[in-house]
Order: C-alpha cells, then sequence, then structure tokens
C-alpha cells in the first residue's frame, strides 16, 4: 500500500507502554541526482539486473518480516517515482509512506522522520538506509537488529578499514600515514530510537551542522553508536563501473 499522507493517528500509540512491542521501520533518502555518476537520469533510476537500483533496494526491506513499513524521501516532482510506486501498489501489502525529499540527504531523513510519525512511537527502531546501496544482505539486517536492539543508543553497519590510510595536503602530497587499527568505513543501514535520531537531527539541522550521516548527528549529542560489522558486499553505487560490481553481487546473492 503507497501512502503519501494520513491525518490520522496510528492506534499503535494508544496501546499501553508495557504491552507496545517495538517495530522497526526503515528510511530510505532517495532525492539525491548522483552527479558523479555521469547519467541523464538520477542513479537511483539505473537499471539494474532488471530492475532499478531504487526498486532493488526498497525491495530488501519489503522482504524482511521484522520491518513494519518504510519511509522513501524523493524529490518533488520526480517524474521517475510513479512508475514504482504503481508497482509497489500492485505486489505489496506493507506500508510503503512517501516523504518529500530535501536539500541534502540530513534533509530527507529528517522529512521521512516526520512524516513517520503519524505510524512510529517514540521507541521504534528506525533504519536508515542508503537508496544506492542495493546489494545489502538479510542477515546484516538481522545482525543490526540482534546486536542492538537491547541498546539505548543504536549503531551502524561498518567495516574495519583494510587499506594503508595516507594523510595528504591540499596539493596531494603525503603528510603522514595515519594508525588505522581504529578505522572503520561507515556503511548503511543506521539503526536508532525513532525519537532520539529525529530530536538528533532537529539539533543539528538548527545549529546549522549538515551532517553527512544519522551517526554523526547521534555523536554530535555526546553518545556513542555502536559499530557491527557488515558485508563487504554493500557497496553504494556511485561512479558508473559500480553498476557491473553490483550486478556481479546480486547475481552472486547468498544469504
Amino acid at each position: 500500500m503507497i501512502v503519501k499522507k494520513s491525518n490520522s493517528r496510528s492506534s499503535s500509540k494508544d496501546v499501553s507502554v508495557n504491552s507496545y512491542k517495538k517495530k522497526y521501520w526503515a528510511v530510505i533518502p532517495a532525492a539525491g541526482v548522483g552527479k558523479r555518476m555521469g547519467s541523464k537520469i538520477p542513479k537511483q533510476y539505473l537499471q539494474l539486473a532488471g530492475k532499478t537500483v531504487l526498486e532493488q533496494t526498497l525491495s530488501i526491506f519489503l522482504q524482511h518480516p521484522d520491518i513494519s513499513g518504510l519511509v522513501v524521501a524523493i524529490t518533488q516532482g520526480d517524474p521517475y517515482w510513479q512508475d514504482i510506486s504503481d508497482n509497489f501498489n500492485k505486489k505489496n501489502a506493507q506500508l510503503v509512506i512517501v516523504a518529500p525529499g530535501g536539500s541534502e540527504r540530513c534533509h530527507s531523513v529528517l522529512n521521512a522522520l516526520q512524516t513517520l510519525s503519524e505510524y512510529a512511537s517514540d521507541d521504534d527502531w528506525v533504519l536508515v538506509h542508503d537508496a544506492a546501496r542495493p546489494c545489502l544482505k538479510r542477515d546484516d539486517i538481522d545482525r543490526l537488529i540482534e546486536q542492538l536492539s537491547d541498546t539505548t543508543v543504536g549503531g551502524l553497519l561498518g567495516l574495519p578499514m583494510a587499506d594503508t590510510v595516507k594523510r595528504c595536503d591540499k596539493a596531494q602530497k603525503v603528510l603522514s600515514t595515519v594508525d588505522r587499527s581504529e578505522l572503520w568505513r561507515a556503511l548503511t543501514p543506521q539503526m536508532f530510537p525513532f525519537k532520539r535520531l529525529k530530536d538528533s537531527l532537529e539539533d543539528a539541522i538548527n545549529s546549522h551542522a549538515m551532517v553527512t550521516d544519522e551517526a554523526s548527528a547521534i555523536e554530535r549529542q555526546g553518545l556513542k553508536p555502536q559499530m557491527v560489522e557488515g558485508h563487504p558486499g554493500n557497496i553504494k553505487i556511485t561512479h558508473p563501473g559500480d553498476l557491473q560490481l553490483a550486478e556481479l553481487f546480486l547475481s552472486q546473492s547468498v544469504d
């Protein structure tokens, strides 16, 4: 079911705190244009293994039994979304909510959370995932839920840094070699309690701190998100060659 807006509050907000079972919601910011792809259309609408990149990504969450629904943030007047939404409307019973995209990722995510407030409770969990990461494995979602659901802060998928890391100046001259023993690459999904994430993003934006991921907003509150090691195949499609690599990962997909 595709929903654009609702004026009614979810019935889940009427149950007692003691009996309420926390839900898991996915948020997909999909308002980017993907300039580095050099494509005439946004990268999330490029074809990948018979579907658009965005369809592949949304399907991961719509097929997961623990996900109650998802919010996708779309640019106003997006000419490509309608075909996708019609397709999901026919094939999926899960709740798919459309929110307005923003000028930056943090704005899109906050818009999605504000829209989701009609359905989610404060203590529900939100998994924010890049639209251009279509190779996420179900095992990684399971691992996030298993390892973070009993925490109060939340966390994110990541990978330990394997390459030697160099710090350079503006002329690209090497200044030093960085100790990589405590360095991780941040991936998505990033999973946090609904209200905590919403409040943290509002505070960051109001302070003109354009955070590039959700964990950064949480960190600004003096909190320490938990890193959960993910699968290296969870690549982000950024450059043209990434599409071929993503298609390879999808063809070899083994959950």
